[in-house]
């Protein structure tokens, strides 16, 4: 391909084929005869091919239906903020704990605590008791005991001061403190895993049968698994249901975002993509802590939030299948059966020559699908570039990963009202999308996602430095704003740097590692019992690394997609690590001449379609494949202008 860089004039010229006679006096012709060159160009309008992206402008890009589909993502947004968050406040332990006495229970609780629980350097003990008769002691009339009595670990369970948590959960029911403190960061780990075999199982369902039977079915789990949470009594059991609400998890919403984004123009998607999180998903996930506070019964929290997930049953009467997934199984005339209730609901008209165009090339694709069913995930580490960019971005996501997720769930170690930082924490996400929405397709992703990586580790090991509760909730919050950015980032980077014919296999395994990291989060919090500063401090050594790593990442802004395996192990060679998008922009559009710019807005206008239909789906291919084969389309087609 000719330089974008060299003038008009001269690119015009050298792309005459000059040894061959035929065209050069076709060529010579249309450019003396206007009339034949405009009929020429009319020819290869009606000829070219018309792909999904292309026909959307005729049913409308952001019509009334599409509005509608947005608004009906508000339930969808709210059940995986509740499946996801739920186990942190049905789990929740009051910091203020100490063993129980049945032979003191008609005392009062200060009489209680003086005179059974021994004091420690951090006050009154909350895993140990006395080793005394205290029915002797009670009939001797003292109350005043001894520091110089032995002591013992609790026996007969604990008692719970529920001034700042006000109401039993589950741990404290079950007594999940002491030496048992750790079960409920196990449960957390099997929801993760859970998830594993939910993105999994799920997955192939959403490509065999479609997206509205995946998504029904996650729900379905959703809901069945939570209800019958409310009635476990014992931690195996409370462990298997949150195994199976795991399956539920990211599922349960991501089906319904990628419809959506399947449904809306390209301009509109990064809207839809980002202020669907932003708003709908972040309002649910501030409004859950209380919730569970004003209901005060982890029992009718998990109900309360497990119920709502049934109404996904109506789903087939409210939300259209996947068009594009139609597509692909080669169900076309359902496809456009779909694209005609766009048409009355929008009250726009496609052309019948359109659809027929449309068919055509839905049949060309579907041929160049079926060939790279040919390739597995196993490609993409058998070239040395390609295996380094993979691994290089499966450490970088389970980095992230753990630290967003560490994170959440670090809340309760502030110090502060677990309730109140929270939904301060959770509030994050609105301006954090935002400010990628504005400045993501201008900054890049490369330095975007390694700055924003570094500031929230320098934050985090920061907030571990200082000991006031406030300072540290505070910069731990900041933390979180910018891992959230961090977490959007690499939602799509992925996806846009390895190659169509293993794109929904290559981004699959690493979500998948995403999540085996996850489960290690639960983790990195229980730290806490060992010293406060340490799970910050973890979490913001490991952003600080994941973001260095970052810069060894090829820049996806402003390249075309790589199609195939060869295209991904020489993608970005010509790239520099200090290479930044936004500075060299200026003098790029200085000199570039208006043929090249139109190059360059038809490759924006396809990476934009791409990067907005990617977050949080791992495992559905067909879109991704036909983004980036829309990408290489449209670079033919106007290499063809160029020639005319």
């Amino acid at each position: 391909m000719i330089s974008e860089k060299m003038p008009p004039q001269e690119k015009f010229g050298t792309s005459v084929h000059l040894n061959d006679r035929e065209n050069n006096a076709v060529t010579c012709r249309n450019s003396m005869n206007p009339q034949t060159r405009e009929a020429d160009r009319n020819v290869k309008e009606e000829t070219k091919d018309i792909d999904f992206d292309e026909l959307l402008p005729y049913v409308g890009d952001f019509g009334l239906y599409q509005k509608i589909l947005f608004i009906l993502m508000i339930p969808f947004a709210s059940f995986v903020a509740w499946v996801y968050f739920s186990q942190i406040f049905i789990t929740l332990i009051p910091d203020d704990h100490w063993c129980w006495v049945p032979e003191l229970q008609n005392l009062t609780a200060n009489e209680r605590l003086s005179l059974a629980i021994p004091v420690n350097r951090e006050g009154y003990s909350r895993c140990s008791m006395y080793d005394v008769n205290y029915t002797e002691i009670l009939l001797n009339g003292s109350h005043v005991p001894d520091s110089s009595w032995p002591t013992k670990d609790c026996q007969q369970g604990w008692e719970f001061n529920y001034t700042t948590v006000p109401y039993a959960s589950v741990a404290s029911e079950l007594g999940w403190v002491c030496q048992y403190d750790a079960l409920p960061t196990i449960a957390q780990s099997i929801f993760f895993i859970g998830a594993i075999f939910g993105g999994l199982i799920f997955g192939w369902i959403a490509d065999q049968y479609g997206r509205i039977p995946a998504l029904i079915g996650a729900n379905l789990m959703g809901f069945l698994a939570g209800v019958v949470t409310a009635f476990t009594v014992s931690f195996w059991q409370f462990t298997l249901c949150r195994f199976f609400v795991g399956f539920a998890f990211d599922n349960c919403f991501t089906m319904m975002y990628i419809l959506v984004l399947e449904y809306v123009g390209p301009k509109w998607r990064t809207f839809v993509a980002n202020m669907s999180i932003a708003i709908f998903f972040t309002f649910a996930t501030c409004i859950l802590p209380w919730i569970a506070y004003y209901l005060a019964d982890w029992r009718m929290t998990c109900i309360v939030t497990s119920v709502p997930l049934v109404l996904a049953v109506a789903t087939p009467w409210l939300i259209p299948e996947s068009a594009r997934w139609l597509v692909s199984q080669g169900q076309i005339d359902r496809a456009i059966k779909i694209l005609g209730k766009f048409e009355r609901i929008n009250g726009t008209k496609v052309p019948d020559d359109i659809y027929k165009r449309f068919r055509e090339t839905c049949a060309r694709i579907c041929k160049e699908e079926e060939a790279d069913k040919t390739y597995s995930v196993l490609d993409l580490f058998r070239t040395p570039r390609l295996r380094n960019i993979t691994i290089l971005f499966i450490v970088i996501w389970m980095a992230i990963s753990l630290v967003f997720d560490g994170h959440v769930r670090n809340v309760d170690n502030l110090g502060l009202d677990v309730f109140v930082t929270f939904t301060i924490a959770a509030a994050t996400e609105l301006p954090a999308d935002t400010f990628l929405t504005l400045v993501l397709d201008r900054w890049g992703r490369r330095w975007l996602a390694c700055g924003s990586l570094v500031i929230s580790g320098i934050f985090s090991i920061w907030a571990s430095a200082v000991s006031n509760s406030i300072y540290t909730a505070s910069l731990a919050i900041l933390g979180r704003f910018w891992i959230n950015i961090s977490y959007n980032i690499g939602l799509q980077y992925a996806a846009e740097v390895l190659p169509t014919v293993v794109r929904a296999q290559g981004v699959a395994l690493i979500h998948i590692m995403g999540y085996v990291a996850s489960i290690l989060a639960p983790f990195v919090v229980y730290l806490n019992v060992v010293s406060s500063f340490l799970p910050l401090l973890v979490l913001g050594t490991l952003g600080i690394m994941g973001g260095l790593l970052t810069l060894f990442l090829p820049e996806t802004l402003n390249k075309d997609l790589p199609q195939t395996l060869q295209d991904g192990e020489d993608f970005g060679k010509d790239q520099k690590m200090w290479d930044v998008p936004c500075i060299g922009r200026k003098r790029e559009d200085e000199e570039t001449p208006p043929v090249a710019m139109f190059r360059s807005f038809s490759r924006c206008s396809a990476r934009n379609s791409m990067r907005a239909s990617l977050r949080g789906e791992p495992l559905r291919s067909s879109m991704l494949r036909r983004s980036s084969i829309k990408s290489k389309k449209s670079e033919n087609s106007i290499t063809e202008v160029e020639r005319l």
